[in-house]
C-alpha cells in the first residue's frame, strides 16, 4: 500500500516522501496496456488484434512511467488535502529520477517533495490607530464649484477681442529659438486655455488681441508653476528638465471664446442637478455644498484606507520559508530563472505574498463576500461614470450592457477584486481607532500629493 511520510527540514519547510510498491501500480499498468492494445493502429494488424507483447514493447515503458507518476501525484494531493496542509505554491520534486523506473524490474519506488508552509497570522485590527481628516467646506469652495457648473452649462460665444479673465483662447504653439526663428522639427501643438491661466504680464499683453494675432512667450515667464507644468506636459516636454521651461514659443490665437453663463434660475438648477427639484439659489448652494462634502468624505475615507494598508504591511510580522520560495522562483514558475534572478526578485515577491496572506485572512475573518448582483451594479455604475455621472431616460439599455459584461471573464475578475477590496477596507475602517482631525482642503491635497502607495 502506498504511504506518505512527512519530515521537517527547516522552519516552515517540510519534506514529503511518497512510497509506492508494485502491488499499488501494476494492476493499473496492466489495465492501461490492454486499452492500448484495443485502440492501437499498427500497420499489418487489425485494430484490436495487436499482440500484447508488441504493444508492451512499443508503449510499455511510457505507460509504466505514467501510471506510477499519476499514482504518486494522487497520493501526494490526497495527503495534503487530508492533513489540511496550508502550503505555498506547488510541491517541488527533490532529486526524483524517472529513469530509475523499469517495467521489466518493477519494485518499490520513493519520490520526495519539498513543500513551503504558510505562517500563522495574528492581526489585531482594533488596535490600529488612524487619523480621519475632516475637510472644512468654505464659501470660496462653494463659489468655485458654482462657477464651474455655470461654465459647464453655459453657452460658448465668440467675441472679437480678448477682454476678460474668462476668455477661452484656442492657440497654436510653435517652438522658436532665442532669436525668434522657428525651430526645425520643434514642438508645434494646439491648445485651449483660459486667459486667467497666464501670468499677469502676459495676460495684459493678450488683452485686446484678436483671432490670428500672435505673441512670443517663454514658458517660465508666461505661466505660474502649476499651470506651466500642465502646459509643458501637454506639449510633450519633460517638466523635470528646467531647460524646457525656458523654451520660447510663438503663440497664435486661432479662436477667441467666452462662456455666456446661465442665470441662477430653475432651468440652470435642473441642468446642474437633474431630477432634484431645486427651485431656489439657497437650495442650489446647499446641494453644491453637499456634493463637495461627499467628495471629501470619500477622499478622507480613502486616506484612512491607505493608513490601514500601510499599518498592516509595516507592522504585521510574518515568517517565510525563504529558501524554498527562492528555489520555487527558480524552478517552479512557467519560466526558469537563474539563482541570481531569483534572489533579486525574492524581496518583491515576499512583499506581494505578505499582502496576499494578510488580505486573505482579513477577508475570511470579516466574512467578505461578493454577489453577482453587486458585480452587475458595478457594471452599471461604471457605464454611468463614463457618461459623466448622469444617466437619464429609458435605462433598459444600461441593464443590457451590464448583463453582457458578466460574460467578460476579465471584467468580472477585476470587478470582483475591486468590490472585495472596497468592502474589506470599509469593514476595517469601522473597527480601527480613528481620531478626527480638522484640516483645510489645501493641506489635505498636500497630504494626498505626498503620500501614495
Amino acid at each position: 500500500m502506498a504511504t506518505v511520510t512527512r519530515e521537517n527540514i527547516a522552519p516552515l519547510n517540510d519534506k514529503l516522501t511518497v512510497t509506492v510498491s508494485k502491488t499499488d501500480y501494476l494492476p493499473a499498468f496492466e489495465q492501461s496496456l490492454k486499452k492500448y492494445a484495443k485502440n492501437a493502429n499498427i500497420p499489418g494488424f487489425r485494430k484490436g488484434m495487436v499482440p500484447a507483447g508488441l504493444v508492451k514493447k512499443m508503449y510499455g515503458q511510457g505507460v509504466f512511467t505514467d501510471e506510477i507518476l499519476r499514482l504518486v501525484e494522487k497520493e501526494l494531493t490526497g495527503y495534503i488535502d487530508t492533513e489540511k496542509i496550508d502550503l505555498f505554491a506547488q510541491p517541488l520534486p527533490l532529486e526524483n529520477d524517472a529513469r530509475m523506473l523499469d517495467m521489466n524490474n518493477p519494485g518499490d519506488y520513493a519520490f520526495a517533495f519539498e513543500i513551503g508552509l504558510k505562517p500563522a497570522i495574528d492581526i489585531d485590527v482594533e488596535n490600529i490607530k488612524v487619523t480621519r481628516y475632516k475637510i472644512d467646506v468654505t464659501e470660496d469652495m462653494i463659489n468655485d464649484e458654482v462657477n464651474r457648473l455655470q461654465i459647464r452649462n453655459g453657452k460658448m460665444t465668440e467675441p472679437e477681442t480678448v477682454t476678460v479673465d474668462d476668455n477661452v483662447l484656442n492657440v497654436q504653439f510653435t517652438e522658436l529659438d532665442a532669436e525668434g526663428n522657428e525651430v526645425t522639427g520643434g514642438v508645434s501643438k494646439g491648445n485651449s486655455l483660459l486667459l486667467k491661466y497666464f501670468a499677469e504680464p502676459v495676460k495684459q499683453e493678450l488683452m485686446g488681441k484678436k483671432k490670428d494675432d500672435t505673441i512670443t512667450v517663454q514658458l517660465s515667464k508666461a505661466f505660474e508653476d502649476k499651470e506651466r507644468e500642465w502646459v509643458m506636459g501637454d506639449l510633450g516636454l519633460d517638466k523635470e528638465n528646467a531647460a524646457n521651461a525656458d523654451k520660447f514659443f510663438k503663440m497664435e490665437i486661432t479662436k477667441v471664446g467666452l462662456v455666456e453663463r446661465p442665470e441662477m434660475n430653475e432651468a440652470f438648477f435642473e441642468a446642474a442637478y437633474p431630477g432634484k427639484g431645486i427651485t431656489t439659489e439657497e437650495d442650489f448652494r446647499a446641494a453644491v455644498k453637499e456634493d463637495i462634502e461627499n467628495h471629501y468624505k470619500a477622499q478622507s475615507s480613502n486616506q484612512v484606507h491607505d493608513q490601514i494598508y500601510h499599518h498592516l504591511v509595516d507592522h504585521t510580522q510574518l515568517d517565510f520559508p525563504e529558501s524554498f520560495l527562492k528555489r520555487w522562483l527558480q524552478n517552479g514558475g512557467e519560466q526558469p530563472r537563474t539563482e541570481e534572478e531569483a534572489a533579486e526578485e525574492l524581496p518583491k515577491f515576499l512583499g506581494q505574498l505578505k499582502w496576499s496572506l494578510v488580505s486573505t485572512k482579513l477577508i475570511k475573518d470579516n466574512d467578505i463576500t461578493v454577489t453577482p448582483d453587486e458585480i452587475l451594479e458595478h457594471a452599471r455604475q461604471q457605464m454611468v461614470s463614463y457618461m459623466g455621472g448622469q444617466a437619464l431616460g429609458d435605462l433598459s439599455w444600461l441593464d443590457d450592457y451590464a448583463k453582457r459584461m458578466l460574460n467578460d471573464k476579465k471584467f468580472v475578475d477585476q470587478a470582483y477584486a475591486q468590490i472585495q477590496t472596497s468592502k474589506l477596507f470599509n469593514a476595517l475602517e469601522a473597527k480601527v481607532q480613528a481620531t478626527d482631525e480638522p484640516i483645510s482642503a489645501g493641506e489635505f491635497a498636500h497630504k494626498l500629493h505626498h503620500h501614495h502607495h
